[in-house]
């Protein structure tokens, strides 16, 4: 069952997932990093909350013996390590849920990623199945990906970091740690609610 608490606000959540394969179930969730990127009051004035350094990295044991090599080695996480010393899924997202909630106090937390279908469905899909709840609800998010093409007036398919703007790119590496992916997604998201494409 999701929640459905009426809230003042909105705190935004940039989250970044590493995987061992395509989809969730077959294959695991092998890390999660959060990032408090900012939030929107009742109002609609928006406060970046990046200078606080709210993060959350969480690094999860397998739930499957099958699991894509390549894909298990893009994080560089040890898969062997993570069977030993992974947190079991259920008090991952259960510290996930507790933390998000804790951030966001009175507002509604949206999840926000680059782009959103590929982490959103991992992490929907943990939250319910090893938490039994979501405290995004089922669509409490935005994608970083469809608000520039929005803001831009292009097709998604057009759409890239490499076809952005350097002004609206983060200065951080993209390394395939989720907690550093979260931040540099962090950047991004908080630049485009500000860009004016048209100055």
């Amino acid at each position: 069952m999701t929640t459905s608490t009426p809230h003042g606000g909105e705190t935004y959540f940039s989250i970044d997932i590493e995987a061992d394969g395509p989809i969730p179930g077959p294959y695991s969730m092998s890390s999660i990093g959060v990032a408090v990127a900012g939030r929107r009051n009742a109002e609609g004035a928006f406060e970046d909350l990046r200078n606080q350094d709210l993060g959350l990295h969480l690094q999860l044991k397998p739930i499957s013996s099958d699991y894509i090599p390549e894909a298990a080695a893009v994080a560089g996480l040890d898969r062997d390590e993570l069977i030993r010393d992974g947190l079991a899924p259920k008090d991952a997202m259960r510290t996930l849920v507790d933390w998000i909630s804790e951030q966001a106090g009175n507002d509604r937390p949206v999840m926000a990623a680059y782009p959103l279908s590929y982490d959103w469905m991992w992490v929907y899909w943990y939250l319910m199945r090893y938490a039994g709840t979501s405290p995004f609800g089922h669509s409490s998010a935005i994608d970083i990906k469809t608000l520039f093409a929005t803001k831009s007036n292009r097709m998604i398919r057009k759409v890239g970091k490499r076809s952005m703007p350097k002004k609206l790119l983060s200065k951080r590496p993209h390394t395939h740690h989720a907690l550093d992916d979260a931040w540099e997604q962090a950047d991004l998201l908080v630049n485009l609610l500000h860009w004016d494409p048209s100055i």
